[in-house]
Order: C-alpha cells, then structure tokens, then sequence
C-alpha cells in the first residue's frame, strides 16, 4: 500500500468514514510549540485523544545501533535524524489540536529510532510523492510515509520494516455480517472502494473469482467524498468499506460506530510490509533496524501502535529490505 489513496481523504473526523505523518518530544523536535489548542472552540473528543497522544514516547540510547551508524555518514542536520513525513490523516500522521504540531504512528516511531541512535528528532512536512526526490537530494536522512517495500524501489532505496501493510474490511455495528476474509464472503454485498487503489485491485479479483465459482454477484461502490460514503454505509446503502485498515481502526477507537470485519494483506495474497525508507547504500538501513529491533522487545513500540489503535500491524521484528511487492 501507498499513500497515494490517502491524498484524497479530506479532513478526518471520527464521524468520517474515508474511502481510502511529528510531535513535541523533550526537545526532540525543532517544529513544534506548546501542546495546547490554538483556538478557544470546545475539543471533540477526537480532538481530545489527539492532544493527550501529543506527549511523546521516549527510549533510551541503543548502542548496538549507534555502532552500525557508518563512520563516513553526514546527517543531513548534525545531532538530528530529518525525517520526511507529510501531514495526511490519523492515525498515520495529522495536525495536533495546537494546528502547529505533526502528530502520529509515523511520527512517534520516527522518536523511538532518533531517541536509540542518540539523536534529536527533526521532521520535514512536504507532499508524499516528495520522498523518493527527498532522500535522493539529501532533503532528508529517512522517510516514514507508510511506504511499502517493493521490489522496484528496493533498487533505489534501501528498508528497514515497521508495520505490517494490512487492508481492513469494516461494517457498521449493526451489520448483520459477521466476517469478510475471503471471495466467498462478500457475495452478494455491496462494498465500497477507492478507486485505482490496491485494495480494489483486490475486491474486483474477488468479484471475479466469485462469478466463476456461480456465487451471487458482489458490487464495487464508488465515492467521490468521504461524506457520502459514510452516509451511505450507515444509511445500509452499502454493506461494507475496503481500505487502509490504520484509518479505520483509528475512527473505529474513537467513536465511529464501525468495527473490524476482516484483515486482508496488503499485497494479497501475499504479505506486504512499511518500512523507513533510506537512501540505497547509505548504510542508516542497519542501525535503523537495531533500534527497532530494541524498542519492540523493549515495549515501547508496542505502546506506539497501541495508542493509535493498530496493534494489529505490528511487526515481530524488523527486516532490512525484506521480499516486496513484486519479488517472486
């Protein structure tokens, strides 16, 4: 999964279904300003959730990690690790209730690996097709964007993985569905989907696959704003909604009346991981991978994805440059 579907969700609210990254850290950051609202209007209670994960998640100095840090590398911005993010939705990344501050999953594990290597956080906001540009031009020394590992950009870049690249399948809580996992179980439903993404690539394989097996035909629903969607998933216009299960998961903590139906893999059938994206050669991939390897057996990355509602993305451990989207 990209984050190119995510460029058409509008601002997310909990009531929000979508079709379908960073925060003020002990000085870690050098973008940030004081965790409080800029405007005087009452929070939502996303709004709220937001400000409360606003207070950073911190580790301590791996030095396995910073060992592997190759000798001869210049960070971009001495004493930082510059990431690049871009501000899209929660729980990937959004703006704080401060309208200031870049919170969220991309931002906090960006912290963890900074705080590991021994280093300050800093982050650049720009466009995601700005990454692969970012990282060749020395913009910035890593990217976390929710990019997966594929095989072409692991010829340009190399990986250290993160998350699990899932799609989830949500229904409204009042759906008499019980699970969609599979083909088989979206006969007859009508599912909506955004177009020209993976996860439809997806739902119409399956429409197919069903047609042949003689089940009763399911529908692709399209469209062109979010609110609309919503409306017509909770109107029972549609029976179900296919993408980025991060979002979802995030709506579906924070009040959304919609919950889990089905974990599909990103890359279906086979598996798809996220992964920091770094320059290929650089040498970062290694200790990046080392500092992850310590935050997840040392429970704080555990805690990251638990506060932003995607704990069922986790990684094991991570992997340098892993088999991608593509690789055989």
């Amino acid at each position: 999964m990209t984050l190119r579907f995510y460029k058409n969700i509008l601002s997310v609210s909990i009531i929000t279904v979508g079709l379908a990254l960073v925060g003020c850290s002990n000085g870690h950051t050098d973008n940030n300003s004081a965790n409080t609202p800029t405007s005087s209007k009452p929070l939502t209670s996303e709004q709220k959730v937001l400000l409360e994960n606003m207070t950073p998640i911190d580790t301590g100095v791996n030095q396995a990690a910073i060992a592997k840090i190759p000798k001869n590398y210049n960070f971009v911005n001495p004493g930082y690790l510059t990431i690049g993010t871009y501000a899209g939705s929660p729980p990937i990344a959004v703006m704080a209730p401060d309208n200031k501050t870049v919170i969220g999953t991309e931002v906090d594990i960006a912290r963890l690996i900074a705080d590991s290597l021994g280093l300050k956080l800093k982050v650049v906001v720009s466009s995601w097709e700005d990454w692969p540009l970012g990282i060749s031009s020395g913009k910035y020394d890593a990217v976390l964007a929710n990019v997966t590992v594929t095989k072409d950009r692991k010829e340009k870049f190399d990986f250290a993985t993160y998350r699990q690249d899932v799609l989830g399948v949500y229904v409204p809580d009042n759906s008499p569905v019980k699970k969609i996992e599979n083909a088989d179980d979206i006969a007859g439903l009508k599912i909506i989907v955004g177009a020209g993404t993976n996860q439809e690539k997806v739902l119409l394989t399956w429409i197919e696959d069903n047609k042949k097996k003689g089940l009763k035909p399911a529908q692709a629903l399209y469209y062109n704003d979010n609110a609309s969607a919503s409306l017509a998933l909770q109107s029972g216009r549609a029976d179900a909604i296919l993408g980025p299960n991060a979002v979802y998961a995030w709506q579906a903590l924070n009040g959304a009346k919609i919950h889990l139906a089905g974990l599909i893999k990103g890359g279906w059938p086979r598996r798809a991981d996220i992964a920091v994206t770094v320059k290929k050669g650089s040498g970062l991939a290694e200790p990046i991978q080392i500092a992850l390897h310590g935050v997840i057996q040392d429970g704080k990355y555990a805690q990251v994805l638990k506060r932003w509602g995607v704990q069922k993305e986790a990684v094991e451990d991570s992997e340098v440059n892993p088999p991608g989207l593509g690789d055989q």
